[in-house]
């Protein structure tokens, strides 16, 4: 399946058919997991946690099974690199028919990670519940979904843009660009926030997180998870698409707002 139709497909799921996830598709994803691997070469550790044997539950969610959990060393880029592996898994899940949804704040914290066994120095950013798809969503879903706008994304012309941020690019002018740039658009955020922009200079695309809070000392920023979902639907659309990438971390000096923060780029040759 294309990774095109995966990202157009896919949804967060968080009503469940209560069918215990199958072995087999258990094993896949475990498997697939492993080889997760992300731009910033940061391991994450993947757990595959029992929803009832370890008393695991999130109260938006309803019917799960499993859940997938990552954990890893708190260290610069975590973040970014914990999404980019997440997605990746997610959009794989997505393509053998196992539902998933990003939970941050909607569980018991305190519990997911004992479960998860947590030592010292390793954070859990998120989990995601495993399944398979009721056929009806939830009252609690429906409400949900529409409160944060789920299936709607923000203008082409609000998230990228062309050499310099008082440029908008649309996607008629992004050209052999415009499908991995639609790609990046239909990402996936924390209550759809989508804190990413992308100024394409030259063959160079440039990422930046538009941070919605301001973010306290030692705090996580859920925003910069949210990026690293971006650039990994950049890559695989890109490689799909027979665009070759190279990524890197060189801030290339673009004159942006204080709450616009550089976090990576690629540098692709068609």
């Amino acid at each position: 399946m294309s990774i095109y139709d995966i990202i157009r497909r896919r949804r967060s799921v968080r009503t469940f058919d209560g069918k215990p996830l199958n072995k087999e598709d258990e094993q896949k994803i475990m498997d697939f997991a492993e080889k997760a691997d992300n731009p910033f070469d940061l391991p994450v550790t993947w757990l595959m946690l029992d929803a009832k044997r370890k008393s695991l539950s999130s109260p938006v969610i309803v019917g799960e099974d499993k859940y997938i959990a990552g954990k890893m060393l708190r260290t610069p880029y975590a973040e970014e690199a914990f999404g980019f592996s997440f997605e990746r898994i997610v959009l794989f899940a997505e393509s053998i028919g196992v539902g998933t949804t990003w939970i941050a704040g909607t569980m018991d914290r305190t519990a997911f990670e004992g479960a998860a066994g947590l030592e010292g120095g390793e954070v859990m950013p998120c989990v995601s519940p495993l399944g398979y798809p009721a056929k009806k969503m939830s009252l609690r879903e429906s409400v949900m979904r529409k409160g944060v706008k789920a299936d709607s994304r923000f203008p082409f012309e609000e998230l990228f843009f062309d050499s310099s941020f008082d440029k908008p690019l649309s996607a008629e002018a992004a050209g052999k660009l415009t499908e991995v740039l639609e790609a990046v658009r239909l990402a996936p955020s924390a209550v759809n926030k989508q804190p990413w922009r992308v100024v394409i200079r030259g063959n160079e695309a440039h990422f930046f997180e538009k941070r919605n809070k301001p973010k306290n000392d030692g705090e996580w920023d859920i925003q910069k998870i949210d990026i690293g979902i971006a650039l990994c639907h950049f890559e695989l659309a890109a490689r799909e698409s027979g665009i070759s990438v190279e990524f890197m971390i060189d801030d290339p000096g673009i004159d942006r707002e204080k709450d616009t923060v550089y976090i990576a780029s690629y540098r692709f040759e068609f």
